[in-house]
């Protein structure tokens, strides 16, 4: 398989000599960009440009604190990136927990889920056509606190010190049953990462458009029609239906799916509450607020989270 070569920085780190870098082989570097809901990262601006002058292909992160307001904090990081977020810039979401706990303190694993459903969301309508992904530990994975298909970066590191050639060399980790993209093998003397395509390959894909997926209507309505032990018979449309809840999750109709992957009574409740507030009154399929999808109110739900709908 093929691979490139990164490394990401932050404040804790001095200036670089990001051509040196790229001289040695590094294709991609990511600078820490905010924090929390008001912080920012002071170096930042100095790194992106350095990053950027070197033509490498580049991105940020935010560190991620659950326990505060989702929104503010994706609009804190929009605000700090803005400036340098042009095509194929990457955008990545640090969700690691304090080991103190501070900035999960309070929530379920439901809860944040839904924190990170929404950050996501937040700062996909802000750049629409980038990649936004998850930096998280195996630990995040298991818990379920990434939703399913967020592309990944995946910190582990199972020697110390280590080259890049050490990582190339080994198998490729697969936490929690996941597929990383990138995997962040070492933090000495730098972190270093990996990602799991060429240098052209990762090139196209961080400024290539995002492919917009789909949701089948048939799927949907399967699900919200029968009951959890018969779509279970039907498990394809499992996916769909995640992507319905992740969608009902970040707009606030939805507070936690109870059943994921499965049109359970709570998200059908949701979804009654998303056809009222798009003015569905009748009694007739496909225009009654009773829960059930119909094509005109998934494609409005769809457009607003950047995806299409199917037969």
């Amino acid at each position: 398989m093929s691979t490139c070569r990164g490394v990401d920085v932050s404040a804790y780190q001095s200036p670089q000599n990001w051509r040196e870098h790229r001289t040695n082989g590094v294709v991609f570097a990511f600078a820490k960009a905010s924090e929390g809901m008001h912080s920012r990262d002071s170096r930042f601006g100095a790194h992106m440009k350095g990053i950027q002058g070197a033509g490498l292909t580049c991105g940020a992160y935010h560190f991620g604190w659950p326990s505060q307001d989702p929104k503010e904090e994706a609009d804190n990081y929009i605000a700090a990136v803005r400036p340098f977020a042009g095509k194929g810039f990457c955008h990545w979401l640090d969700l690691e927990r304090y080991p103190d706990g501070r900035n999960y303190r309070g929530k379920s694993a439901a809860q944040i889920r839904e924190w990170v459903t929404t950050w996501l969301a937040r700062v996909r309508t802000a750049f629409p056509h980038q990649r936004v992904g998850v930096y998280t530990s195996g630990d995040d994975l298991k818990a379920g606190h990434v939703p399913a298909g967020t592309p990944l970066w995946y910190p582990a590191y199972p020697w110390g010190p280590a080259a890049f050639t050490k990582a190339e060399a080994a198998t490729r980790p697969k936490p929690a049953g996941w597929a990383p993209l990138l995997w962040q093998f070492t933090s000495q003397p730098m972190d270093r990462s990996i990602a799991y395509m060429s240098a052209a390959e990762l090139r196209a894909w961080a400024s290539g458009e995002v492919a917009q997926p789909s949701v089948s209507l048939a799927a949907v309505v399967y699900g919200a029609t029968h009951s959890i032990a018969d779509e279970k018979k039907h498990p394809g449309g499992t996916d769909d239906i995640t992507r319905v809840q992740d969608a009902l999750v970040a707009d606030g109709r939805l507070k936690g799916a109870f059943a994921r992957g499965f049109f359970d009574e709570p998200t059908k409740a949701a979804y009654s509450r998303e056809q009222l507030a798009q003015g569905f009154k009748g009694t007739k399929p496909g225009q009654a607020a009773d829960g059930t999808p119909g094509k005109k109110s998934l494609t409005a739900l769809g457009k607003r989270h950047g995806w299409k709908v199917v037969a």
